[in-house]
């Protein structure tokens, strides 16, 4: 298989994962009710998500740059409602 032919399943791997995140993201930033998520786990997931931005920057891969953007964005809002409002 082609290299162009496999950076499509990055495209569509970073659509649904990031895509997936986004529901949860827009309820808990709307309701600001974080009861049910752990800080822990959130920092922990936050770190984990800058971590693969940096890894995708580093090998160029914009599949990765972009939903680790996103997701980023998502994670860090939520992480700081958290401990705002948890």
């Amino acid at each position: 298989m082609p290299a162009m032919n496999l950076e499509w399943f990055g495209y569509a791997a970073a659509a649904l994962t990031t895509g997936s995140f986004i529901p949860q993201a827009i309820m808990t930033i709307r309701t600001h009710d974080t009861r049910g998520i752990s800080r822990g786990m959130y920092a922990m997931f936050t770190v984990g998500v800058a971590l693969w931005l940096t890894y995708g920057i580093a090998i160029g891969s914009w599949p990765m740059i972009v939903a680790n953007t996103v997701t980023l964005l998502l994670a860090t809002t939520i992480l700081a409602l958290k401990l705002r409002f948890g």
